[in-house]
């Protein structure tokens, strides 16, 4: 392994209305995964050169800001200086010394247009300094219980310009009470519980539809078709149920998208689809953040499929197995019920199926990694690289793939 290689990874920031409106950037390079303060220097000094000649920040973040963890050694550095100050945020470890040296070097970077972020924060007189030039404080919600919190909310209510951020947020429970307390910003998996979307109606794209529905018409090939439904997780899952359904008198289980469009066939799909375009509203679920998630799952998992060693992992059918374990794998999130109960409403292959469910198999594997990469835990990425005979250069290459797939995603949808 390289030294210029690193794990990439990301973890959405969402507003209070659940928009994404950051990423904190999870990198470490791929020696020293589990490495200490000097090698977590070296490792965001490679993710910084990587991210800005290689990846590029735009490919990275799509239009949102990103946040990068900064730690004494980096905060004294040039290398910061290198970074896009309009979209950056650089969010101060809480290892940090808040020293006078360090307080010069946040006014200066504040000078240069760069905002700053302190993470995992706990107050001490020592932070007074730095509020002057700070915009976000993150707390880690899981560590402190709500009547501390609420404690040092009083406290820093002597700078009203700062922005409260509260992280680990993994509830809808946590979530309320955190804007309750004046939180604006947040980050961990909340808005993939079901709770937060129980309920709520989800619908496919729009234009995705009308695109389907004249296609049809035009009478173009099944491959074409199947584009689309990669496009919309909404839209694959009702084709799934619809081909599933008593009515159609399946008898064989649905391994791919393919196949679930040449059973239902022309005629049927085309009166679907003209149902669907009827019962629509006005939202556009493919540009949530779990349609994006689900997204990015599912297209990382075909082109890993793609790269692996073994060449039966590269047939069509291989990559749609792969395609279609990645959208299933959040769809509990979607309706608010039971993963063994939508599940078991789908008609699918042991393959897929054993993968969402038990994460059993190769493609079980390969939603472990993804899934893995997206916590951060990059000592199981390591682990789960050399089960499955992938190397870390594929993973990047298909990680960053896929996040350029699923942002053209969101843009398709907001025209």
């Amino acid at each position: 392994m390289s030294q210029a290689e690193f794990f990439l990874g990301r973890q959405p920031i969402l507003d209070e209305r659940q928009n994404v409106v950051a990423y904190e950037l999870l990198f470490r390079s791929g020696q020293n995964a589990m490495a200490g303060v000097t090698d977590d220097m070296l490792a965001t000094a490679t993710v910084i050169i990587n991210t800005i000649s290689q990846l590029g920040i735009d490919a990275v973040l799509d239009k949102q800001n990103g946040f990068i963890n900064v730690s004494y050694e980096l905060l004294m550095s040039d290398m910061l200086e290198l970074l896009p100050r309009e979209r950056m945020v650089l969010e101060i470890l809480e290892t940090v010394e808040i020293d006078d040296r360090a307080i010069e070097r946040c006014r200066e970077l504040k000078a240069k247009g760069f905002r700053l972020a302190l993470d995992d924060f706990e107050y001490t007189p020592a932070y007074d300094p730095l509020f002057e030039v700070v915009d976000i404080v993150k707390f880690d919600v899981m560590l402190s219980d709500a009547q501390t919190i609420e404690k040092t909310l009083g406290l820093l209510e002597r700078w009203p310009r700062l922005q409260m951020l509260a992280e680990k947020v993994e509830d809808q429970a946590q979530f309320q009470r955190c804007k309750e307390l004046g939180f604006t910003l947040f980050q961990g998996y909340f808005f993939a519980k079901p709770a937060i979307l129980s309920g709520k109606k989800t619908n496919p794209n729009q234009l995705t539809l009308m695109r389907v529905l004249n296609q049809l018409m035009a009478d173009v090939e099944i491959p074409e078709i199947e584009r689309n439904f990669k496009e919309s997780p909404n839209l694959t899952l009702g084709l799934l149920r619809l081909v599933n359904s008593v009515g159609m008198g399946m008898r064989n289980k649905i391994g791919s998208l393919h196949q679930a469009l040449v059973v239902l066939g022309r005629r049927q799909l085309q009166r679907w689809v003209q149902l669907l375009l009827y019962a629509q509203d006005s939202g556009v679920a493919a540009t949530s953040p779990l349609m994006q998630l689900a997204a990015t799952r599912a297209k990382t998992m075909e082109l890993l499929s793609q790269r692996h060693p073994d060449r039966s992992h590269h047939t069509e059918d291989a990559k749609d197995r792969a395609f279609m374990t990645g959208i299933l794998s959040l769809v509990d999130a979607v309706l608010g019920m039971k993963m063994e109960e939508i599940i078991g409403q789908l008609g699918l292959i042991d393959e897929v199926k054993n993968a969402v469910l038990q994460r059993d198999g190769f493609l079980g594997q390969l939603l472990t990694l993804v899934e893995k990469v997206e916590t951060g835990d990059f000592s199981a990425v390591s682990d789960l690289l050399e089960q499955t005979g992938l190397t870390l250069a594929d993973l990047n290459r298909a990680e960053l793939e896929a996040m350029q797939w699923a942002s053209s995603l969101g843009e398709e949808a907001d025209n």
